[in-house]
């Protein structure tokens, strides 16, 4: 059965893929400016722009267009950059790292504070621990991240010394952004985990294994948290999606040139080839978190896939 539910998500994905590189294709298609043109001086003649244009594919049908852009990016051909005159796959390959550093930090970060606290928080629903977990939820879910950043490289770069403020280097040079970026999602899981456990400790298996004689700590682990945990899988995931497709705000702010700032630099200076694929790599992205989400949540919980 998992076997079969594995195998209708993988061609669900393939299918999602196909509508965005359609979509990702006519959007560039459609949007004011010439490519070739962009590509030449701003003086070049009608000749040479029609000669870029022949060079390119532009002068061809559409079909054709897509039908040779979908036979490359299938050969790992995303084409050639506007702005930089390098293979697209070449750049984003530079910069993935950088951005797959920061979002293996902040989900580190954010679920090492988050669980803990979720777990704990619904455990003792209206104590003070409770109190203070939804205030650390409630805190960090209305702050907004260009506010948190200014406000720890100033008190962690600019007064105190401690941290770096800007740049791209070692594990003290992620602390401050993985920390912007983790806290509002940590914030989130906080408060999802805390509303899980409440439900789950109502359950009627939650009474029969204390009367068993099973610990709290294993009530709470190995059962209640196990069913908690559904939720909190499916937000972490979506969340790893977004940061891979890169958060400009938080790498403008830290100077970070991950993919974020890359996209933000082509939308901007109408790098048609760079837009175009690295939409389609984001959506591959949060297509393949979706599908590894959904495998996981299987296993949690088989009733998924029966359903």
């Amino acid at each position: 059965m998992i076997v079969r539910y594995i195998g209708k998500r993988i061609l669900q994905t393939v299918i999602v893929l196909f509508f965005v590189s359609v979509f990702a294709f006519s959007l560039i298609r459609l949007s004011p400016g010439n490519p070739a043109r962009i590509m030449l001086p701003e003086d070049a003649s009608e000749e040479q722009v029609k000669a870029m244009e022949a060079k390119l594919g532009l002068d061809k049908p559409l079909y054709q267009q897509y039908w040779i852009y979908i036979s490359g990016v299938a050969k790992g051909d995303l084409g050639t950059s506007t702005v930089y005159k390098q293979p697209v796959a070449d750049i984003i390959v530079a910069r993935l790292p950088v951005t797959g550093t920061l979002t293996f930090w902040t989900i580190l970060v954010c679920l090492a504070v988050s669980i803990p606290l979720g777990v704990i928080a619904g455990s003792k629903q209206g104590t003070v621990t409770d109190f203070m977990a939804m205030f650390f939820a409630i805190f960090g879910q209305s702050m907004s991240p260009v506010w948190l950043g200014v406000l720890l490289i100033y008190i962690f770069s600019s007064q105190l010394g401690w941290l770096p403020a800007m740049g791209y280097g070692g594990i003290r040079h992620v602390i401050l952004p993985a920390i912007t970026l983790g806290y509002p999602v940590a914030a989130e899981v906080t408060r999802i985990g805390r509303s899980g456990m409440i439900d789950v400790l109502k359950e009627d298996y939650i009474t029969a294994a204390y009367a068993k004689g099973a610990s709290r700590g294993k009530v709470l682990w190995k059962y209640a948290f196990k069913n908690a945990l559904i939720p909190i899988v499916t937000l972490v995931g979506v969340q790893i999606g977004v940061f891979l497709a890169g958060t400009v705000v938080v790498e403008t702010i830290f100077s970070w040139s991950g993919l974020g700032q890359l996209v933000n630099q082509a939308v901007s200076t109408r790098d048609y080839s760079m837009v175009q694929s690295s939409l389609l790599l984001i959506a591959a992205m949060f297509a393949v978190i979706n599908l590894i989400v959904d495998i996981i949540n299987s296993i949690i919980d088989p009733r998924i896939t029966l359903q």
